[in-house]
């Protein structure tokens, strides 16, 4: 389960989001454009120190970006090429957020999200010690299955449209752009998923779906292929 704070954040993140994007090599909006929120989901990290959220977002009328990040207290030591920026939480303090493809803790719990077919975390509030469920704002769930070894490291990360993540225990690969139009897949988030020749029926590793409103047919967000 993740827990939330009803809490206020400086910078936000889809400010955050508004001057990173742009420097990315799978994004294709403007360079000025504002992203809005799509939807978002988020995994548990088990140690609860690292909070893992990835935003659905949007810049104008062009795809949905995939955007995965890791919120922690204190910098990721090497991984600065990772780094989003900086923020204030009012109830946690400082938080360096990542892009969550290059950060181990991800890593590890994106594999065993879909190795155990767990999907997304419940997310909720604790008010007077009462836990408060926050509906969903999408629909995760994982297509076919694979045996998922525990992930230890990260090994490699190509930033591209997909995103391949190399760990020491399996490969895993995260779509960028979606086209969020309420189709089934197109070339970047569909085939290119599957592009390392493996069936797209998960027959040879396991694929995380997820719907929206307004995309209503699940689309293929991120696969874990075993080495």
């Amino acid at each position: 389960m993740a827990l939330l704070h009803r809490a206020e954040i400086r910078p936000g993140k889809l400010e955050l989001l508004a001057t990173w994007l742009p420097g990315r090599p799978w994004y294709a909006g403007p360079v000025d454009g504002e992203p809005t929120r799509v939807a978002s989901y988020r995994f548990d990290d088990p140690a609860g120190a690292v909070g893992i959220e990835t935003m659905l977002v949007r810049v104008g009328a062009g795809p949905v970006y995939q955007v995965p990040l890791t919120y922690r207290d204190a910098p990721l030591a090497g991984a600065d090429e990772w780094l989003v920026g900086t923020t204030r939480h009012s109830v946690l303090g400082p938080r360096w957020v990542y892009d969550a493809c290059g950060d181990p803790v991800y890593a590890a719990a994106l594999a065993a999200a879909i190795g155990t077919g767990a999907g997304q975390a419940e997310e909720y509030f604790e008010v007077d010690g009462v836990r408060e469920v926050r509906e969903p704002s999408m629909t995760v769930a994982v297509q076919g299955g694979v045996a998922v070894p525990a992930v230890g490291g990260v090994r490699r990360v190509t930033d591209g449209e997909p995103t391949r993540i190399v760990t020491d225990a399996v490969d895993l690969v995260v779509a960028r752009r979606l086209p969020g139009d309420g189709s089934a897949a197109d070339g970047l988030s569909g085939d290119r998923l599957f592009a390392d020749g493996s069936a797209g029926d998960g027959s040879a590793g396991a694929t995380l779906t997820g719907a929206w409103p307004g995309q209503p047919t699940p689309l293929p967000l991120a696969r874990v292929l075993p080495h």
